[in-house]
């Protein structure tokens, strides 16, 4: 399996609901590097995974839409413990939604595989990954 891995970072505020948290029930905030690894079995007909520059160029605006936010604000988490686990699972879906809409190119229909890894520090992290689905983007 070929891989491209493309990193970014995002600043957010947020807090947690339930004695599980602890000292995180108050706001508090967290700084990520986020690592997007696209893979698939084979190169394009260009002999890339993806192109890098799109990659950058959907991992920054994915990111940046939470970048300096305070999360529990966002109607969209109402209710939700926006914990690292969950917000990895957020930009995996919002990053394979821009693959779908041919944001990646036209041969980014061949991704096969997706990665999201929220560094919270050198020491701790977050993913998820998952299979993209036959026929997800343009190519």
């Amino acid at each position: 399996m070929y891989s491209v891995n493309v990193r970014d970072h995002f600043m957010i505020a947020h807090s947690f609901r339930g004695e599980a948290f602890g000292p995180a029930q108050r706001l508090h905030g967290a700084t990520y590097v986020v690592d997007a690894e696209f893979r698939r079995s084979a190169l394009d007909a260009d002999g890339m995974v993806v192109d890098i520059a799109r990659a950058t160029d959907v991992l920054r605006t994915v990111v940046g839409a939470l970048n300096l936010r305070n999360l529990d604000d966002d109607e969209a988490f109402a209710g939700q413990n926006t914990t690292t686990e969950f917000l990895a699972r957020v930009i995996f879906d919002r990053i394979a939604d821009c693959i779908e809409a041919g944001e990646l190119g036209p041969h980014a229909g061949g991704i096969e595989h997706l990665r999201v890894r929220l560094n919270e520090s050198h020491v701790a992290w977050a993913a998820y990954d998952g299979a993209l689905p036959r026929g997800r983007g343009a190519g």
